[in-house]
């Protein structure tokens, strides 16, 4: 081989270990981000995904609250609260003494000085109350029988009273407890031997009675200034199924359905929300429904941020997080006539987020980023809404807050055992969270929404 043909193939040589060079290093950079999104998880405490779906359960929670450098414990200033005693005892019993404890001598007869008192509070044996309802009949001076009538909601024999049923419907939906202890609760300490099978028929008749309270707080839903959707899923008798909310500062109105798509939301608000600003998640279906506008949940946001900023400790990751949280920390400052205005203040948070949502990402690099970025992009109009609204929060914690009852019910129950067990579900817990919401207790509310409706 001559001089010239071994130059020329080691020419060739080096473009073909140049060409693998650039396809190893691709690949690398393809592996790395593989094990950084291995080594940093996706879970519950830095996404939206939920527990049960996180990939170790040993990582210590992460939270978006920063640390605030106060003490643990009660802050200075904070009012305590404590058991006091009453003016007016139910009963009062005396302890004179008798003997004299240094010489034995009988005291009965000394006037005795009041020098202490102490209170306790005892529960007295809860026994049902049997109340016998008589009709009669009395006969005219010409000659005709009339015969009273029983009040409404009396059966043949005998029945329990809608004080009953609507405890049992506390219980069970309020409190979770299942039927089959329910049954338990009202033997020992009612004294009161209800089957399971009358319990479920009591609280599918109390939802039914409830229905229209319920209605009442769908109409809200529907008309209020801000409302709150979010959702998740569920069980019926083996079959994927889902819980809707929508919900406000004074309403709760929860749905059951085996569909998490539009067609839910257009079944229970044909209308959509044509008054309300709606504030939710991602989730598509959502954004098709009408309203005044839309806010997209930005602490979900910050969670996915975060775990992109651990998988990459990329700095475009930290900017639109400081960004959001700066503007969720100068909605505070508002006025309710800010809202209105075009503030310079506004201007400027807007143009930022434009300019980082221009900046250029590596794809092969930065994967979940570049994600991150195009979901904002689609979503730009609704992410700074709530500084033009003055009720619009920047986040769905309260949606959350009224759809995690739901996964407290299923962890204890499990699943439903049909459909119609799941909507009487929904219906009593939308009055029972509304009524609280309200400061109304809720036993207290669903007990005159059952007694209304059987007196007619």
């Amino acid at each position: 081989m001559s001089k010239d043909q071994e130059i020329e193939s080691l020419k060739s040589e080096v473009t073909f270990l140049r060409g693998e060079l650039v396809k190893l290093t691709a690949l690398n950079a393809s592996l790395q981000a593989r094990l950084d999104r291995y080594e940093n998880p996706k879970n519950s405490h830095n996404s939206s995904i939920p527990p049960s779906h996180d990939y170790s359960r040993k990582r210590k929670a992460k939270s978006l609250r920063e640390v605030s450098g106060k003490k643990p414990g009660g802050q200075s200033g904070h009012e305590g609260k404590t058991l006091e005693m009453v003016d007016n005892a139910d009963e009062i019993i005396c302890h004179l003494p008798a003997y004299c404890s240094c010489c034995g001598k009988d005291l009965q007869d000394v006037p005795a000085n009041f020098t202490e008192r102490r209170q306790e509070v005892i529960l007295p044996a809860i026994k049902g109350v049997y109340v016998e309802h008589r009709i009669f009949e009395r006969t005219c001076s010409c000659g005709s029988k009339t015969i009273s009538s029983f009040p409404a909601g009396i059966t043949p024999g005998i029945s329990y009273g809608a004080g009953v049923e609507s405890l049992a419907c506390y219980l069970n939906i309020r409190q979770f407890v299942p039927v089959g202890r329910l049954k338990e609760i009202f033997a020992d300490i009612f004294h009161l031997p209800i089957s399971e099978g009358a319990l479920q028929n009591s609280i599918h008749r109390v939802a039914q009675r409830s229905i229209p309270a319920y209605e009442l707080i769908r109409g809200r839903a529907q008309t209020s200034e801000v409302s709150g959707a979010d959702e998740t899923g569920m069980k019926v008798n083996g079959q994927k199924g889902w819980f809707w909310t929508v919900q406000g500062k004074l309403f709760t109105f929860i749905m059951a359905s085996l569909n998490r798509g539009r067609q839910t939301l257009d079944k229970h608000f044909p209308e959509g929300f044509c008054r309300s600003v709606l504030v939710h998640d991602c989730w598509r279906c959502y954004l098709g429904v009408p309203a005044v506008a839309h806010q997209i949940c930005l602490a979900h946001i910050l969670r996915e941020l975060n775990h992109i900023y651990e998988c990459y400790h990329l700095k475009w990751a930290v900017d639109i997080k400081e960004l959001f949280i700066e503007a969720i920390t100068f909605k505070k400052t508002l006025t309710e006539a800010d809202y209105s205005r075009a503030l310079p203040q506004k201007t400027e948070l807007e143009d930022r987020l434009d300019q980082l949502l221009e900046t250029s990402l590596d794809k092969e690099k930065h994967p979940l980023a570049v994600a991150m970025k195009k979901r904002l992009i689609k979503y730009r109009q609704h992410i700074f809404t709530f500084l033009y609204y003055h009720r619009v929060p920047p986040d769905n914690n309260g949606s959350e807050r009224a759809i995690r009852n739901v996964k407290v019910k299923l962890k204890v129950s499990g699943q439903f055992k049909s459909m119609p067990g799941a909507e009487a579900f929904a219906i009593l817990r939308s009055v029972m969270d509304t009524a609280i919401k309200n400061n109304i207790n809720p036993l207290h509310a669903l007990t005159q929404v059952n007694q209304l409706a059987v007196q007619g």
